[in-house]
């Protein structure tokens, strides 16, 4: 059971606390939506200043939109395409201090001006991707970064793809 908390810690222990509460959620559950919802909605609740946050699942070689928090966003995105594609394809994190310069960008909110986005990797295989928009240049560092791939790691564990 997820109990609201108050994230009153360094910017690492309010993460690492982040981590223990998607394990509580998903570490009993099977469903790969149910566990992508309640980990989206989990890093909504957590994170400040984003407008978007949420996950696409690879589909042959294209990522296709699964569980989020915010507005509508594109459906289908080919690998190597856009942030998103660029970090599946690459099998890497790409964290874009301002979209507007990053080539191929696809906006599908034109309120977000910084990205993160972070493979979902198993097995050697990029099962998805976690992305974070924010209306902020430059929102995310080098700490989000290390962080949210532990919780990609964390997550991936539990998933059943």
């Amino acid at each position: 059971m997820f109990h609201t908390q108050t994230y009153t810690g360094t910017r690492e222990e309010n993460y690492t606390l982040v981590i223990e509460q998607l394990k509580a959620l998903i570490s009993d559950e099977k469903n790969v939506v149910a566990n992508l919802a309640n980990a989206s909605a989990l890093l909504n609740y957590f994170l400040h200043d984003i407008n978007w946050v949420g996950f696409y699942i690879a589909e042959g070689n294209e990522l296709v939109l699964g569980p989020f928090q915010g507005l509508p966003a594109c459906v289908r995105i080919p690998f190597g395409k856009g942030v998103c594609g660029t970090a599946a394809a690459e099998k890497r994190t790409v964290r874009v201090a301002d979209v507007h310069t990053f080539p191929g960008h696809i906006a599908c909110d034109a309120a977000s001006q910084s990205e993160i986005v972070v493979p979902m990797i198993k097995d050697g295989h990029v099962i998805g991707v976690l992305d974070i928009d924010s209306p902020i240049k430059n929102r995310f560092d080098e700490i989000d970064e290390q962080y949210l791939q532990r919780f990609v790691e964390t997550l991936v564990r539990y998933l059943d793809i």
